[in-house]
């Protein structure tokens, strides 16, 4: 697909498109036999959703990935598109394109993934065309999980650097850290330098990132600890911590980090500080907390699972 040419700058990501099933068991999983369950279908993938997010908070915003050549393809990035996106993808012959199914815990709200990544790490051909107009650029460390797509990740990354584009990267989730390695995810935050790394309490303490140990190349790393204070932590050691609101009838944990993230980027796009991008983010984020799935879209939400709070 083509892109748009924007009269102002633009964020952009680059990772996965995903088709989310979200399911919300009505009670215990009951192995064997039936559970009544509500399940909701939505376009996923942690870079979709930034950029998503970003373009229903009014920015100009491209993604990038790569979708099988099958009719789930053509339905998230029409969904992708009609939210403002700049939708740039290399469609994969005989692959399909990526599903992650999404079980909600019906006690805590606490979600698992099963993943099925299809297409989305066969991102193989980077192209300078894509940072034309960009000013940040957004990588979930799932983006360097698998070849191709980590190549291609890297590559535009350092390209992105070289242009004086702004680098974000988040850790994703500790299981992405852990498929990985943790040598290796540190390898890649040190040798791309980001200008901000974004983690939950979780990834931060696996990547071994805390108050007063930022990690080796970013400019600074931002650590969300839930419904308690973020941390963020400078190159030189200097550390800031900002309350977080708190936040009512929470439905739904999917998401809420792209949604910090997408919080992060406009409000740093714009020139706030970083305590205000982290004020901005968990805006966002409590946003996204009130919907089912990692959606800013209108929705009607079922009963909150009780006791929930965001990561």
């Amino acid at each position: 697909m083509g892109w748009r040419r924007y009269a102002r700058r633009v964020i952009a990501t680059l990772g996965d498109l995903i088709d989310d099933v979200v399911v919300w068991a009505q009670g215990p999983v009951r192995r064997g036999t039936d559970t009544p369950a509500r399940i909701h279908r939505r376009r996923g993938g942690s870079a979709a959703n930034v950029a998503s997010m970003v373009a229903r908070c009014g920015g100009a915003v491209r993604f990038i990935g790569a979708v099988g050549d099958d009719g789930v393809a053509d339905r998230l990035v029409d969904q992708l598109a009609a939210d403002g996106v700049d939708v740039v993808v290399e469609r994969v012959a005989g692959r399909s394109t990526g599903t992650i199914v999404v079980l909600v815990d019906p006690v805590d709200g606490e979600r698992s993934f099963l993943t099925d990544r299809g297409a989305c790490d066969h991102l193989a051909t980077p192209r300078t065309e894509w940072l034309d107009g960009v000013a940040a650029l957004h990588l979930p460390l799932y983006s360097f999980s698998h070849e191709p797509l980590s190549a291609t990740a890297t590559s535009v990354a350092l390209a992105a650097r070289h242009r004086g584009v702004q680098l974000t990267i988040d850790a994703s989730s500790t299981g992405a850290i852990e498929d990985l390695g943790v040598a290796e995810a540190l390898a890649v935050i040190e040798v791309l330098a980001p200008d901000a790394l974004l983690a939950n309490a979780e990834e931060a303490r696996l990547l071994g990132v805390g108050t007063d140990r930022p990690a080796r190349g970013p400019v600074r790393s931002v650590i969300r600890h839930g419904a308690e204070p973020t941390l963020v932590v400078d190159a030189d050691g200097r550390t800031t911590t900002i309350p977080v609101p708190p936040v009512e009838d929470v439905v739904d944990t999917t998401g809420a980090g792209d949604g910090f993230a997408a919080g992060w980027l406009l409000a740093r796009h714009r020139g706030a500080s970083a305590e205000d991008a982290v004020v901005e983010g968990h805006a966002v984020a409590a946003r996204v907390l009130r919907r089912p799935g990692a959606d800013l879209a209108p929705a009607v939400p079922p009963t909150p699972a009780p006791g929930v709070e965001h990561s």
